[in-house]
């Protein structure tokens, strides 16, 4: 009896990938353990092992497919003694989204879709198939569920975007029976989908997400290169809008003396073994765990049931990478030494810029930190990473002028550091006393030895 291969959850929170590359072919023998293909999330690229052993009969979805869904059949195996040409392929509802098609190495290009006068197949073998489209529409021009031509003003559309309002169930009066403001603004807010810009802009608990196009009247098409999104740029886009409209943000900035942290480092790294070398984002790494042992009330997410406050600093670090960023966790943090904090550093790092990273790597941390002062950044302020509560944003150390306890002007090492916060977890008072624990780990480094 033939076996099925399907797409694996690569992580708790995977609903699809790109099926990057097969390592096997038709007709190949494979055995248990064996490494079969290469499967892309959001985040990285990750190997794939043959669960089952078996020869490969069908492949179902070619290398390089996008959209590929969590438990899509993907293969078949034929088993020991089993014609591997009778095996017949499974139905497959849709493997990939209808938008994404098989896509050759190396090229970004995307499908092009079906002439108007041909429907395009969506079904697979359920034998379905999607309307003809037909082709593109006047602006202002969308059409309801029976067909009828639904004409309205684009300050007309906004307005019942903002509002929930459905332009279907609206009597337009203006020219030609077009939706104006006016019509808009009487209308009572509706649940229904709201047409947007020739796209459905459906309200739901996560907010009103508008579609991104843009305007041929502004940029003709032939004027731009567009490069289709990566399942990187695409779950950062979504994540980082969801934050931004769901969690209350508030700033809190400090100025913080660096020449303490600076001297106690250099002295490190002069009594450290050749192959340990400190940097300050390993030290700043360790100060922001201590200040939330110290502050449990801001290591802590929220959530509808309750905030859950967590029992060690698990903290993510951003690390840029091509396409977008991640953020590996140094887990338990505050129990670690810096030797320690730094080799899983340049570990994580190497292995994120490679998308080699693990999921329970680069998931479950508590807090963030993303350090932009190796770029010359002064002063900036990060979105939040849900579910972590906060996110500190790091600029870069110069030689500032400053007044001393003496009130004389002495130069120093000052770096300027923001704190942004879910105020529905921590409060400014609660802020600014981790900020206060941060400053005196960081100002007063050999407190971090006690």
């Amino acid at each position: 009896m033939s076996i099925n291969i399907t797409m694996p959850a690569l992580s708790p929170t995977m609903e699809e990938g790109t099926l990057a590359k097969w390592l096997v072919k038709e007709g190949d023998e494979i055995k248990s353990g064996m490494i079969i293909a290469e499967i892309e999330t959001d985040k990285a690229t990750m190997e794939v092992e043959a669960v089952d052993e078996g020869k490969v009969a069908k492949i179902l979805v070619p290398a390089g497919t996008e959209g590929v869904k969590v438990n899509a059949v993907i293969a078949v195996l034929a088993e020991d003694g089993e014609d591997a040409s009778s095996v017949k392929a499974p139905a497959a509802p849709a493997t990939a989204r209808a938008d994404a098609a098989p896509a050759k190495a190396g090229t970004s290009k995307p499908a092009s879709p079906p002439p108007p006068s041909t429907p395009a197949q969506a079904g697979g073998s359920n034998g379905k198939v999607a309307a003809a489209d037909p082709g593109p529409r006047p602006r202002g021009d969308e059409r309801g569920s029976s067909g009828a031509r639904i004409m309205a003003s684009p300050l007309a559309k906004r307005i019942a975007a903002s509002k929930g309002i459905d332009l279907r169930a609206l009597k337009g009066s203006g020219p030609h029976g077009r939706i104006i403001r006016r019509d808009v603004e009487s209308a009572k807010p509706g649940a229904a989908p709201v047409s947007v810009g020739g796209a459905s802009a459906p309200l739901t608990a996560d907010g009103l997400i508008l579609p991104q196009i843009l305007d041929d009247r502004v940029y003709a098409p032939d004027s731009y290169e567009l490069k289709p999104l990566d399942g990187m740029r695409k779950t950062v886009a979504k994540r980082l809008t969801q934050s931004f409209m769901q969690v209350p943000h508030f700033p809190l900035n400090i100025d913080i003396s660096l020449d303490n942290l600076l001297s106690s480092r250099t002295a490190i790294n002069a009594a450290a073994p050749k192959d340990v070398k400190i940097s300050v984002n390993d030290l700043l790494i360790k100060a922001a765990a201590l200040a939330l042992i110290d502050e449990p009330d801001c290591n802590a997410s929220y959530t509808d049931k309750g905030i859950a406050y967590h029992k060690h600093a698990n903290i993510s670090v951003a690390v840029a990478i091509d396409g977008g960023l991640i953020t590996p966790v140094i887990f338990k943090a505050e129990e670690k030494g810096l030797a320690e904090i730094s080799d899983e550093m340049k570990d994580l790092a190497t292995r994120a810029r490679e998308r080699k990273l693990k999921p329970q790597e680069y998931m479950g941390g508590t807090f963030s930190i993303s350090n932009l002062g190796m770029f010359g950044i002064k002063s900036f302020a990060s979105i939040i990473n849900p579910p972590e509560g906060m996110i500190l944003s790091v600029g870069a150390g110069d030689k500032r002028a400053v007044v001393d306890e003496k009130g004389n002007i002495v130069v120093r090492n000052v770096m300027s550091v923001t704190l942004t916060c879910d105020h529905r977890v921590i409060g400014g008072a609660e802020g600014a006393k981790w900020l206060a624990a941060f400053k005196r780990y960081v100002e007063t480094p050999e407190a971090m030895l006690l």
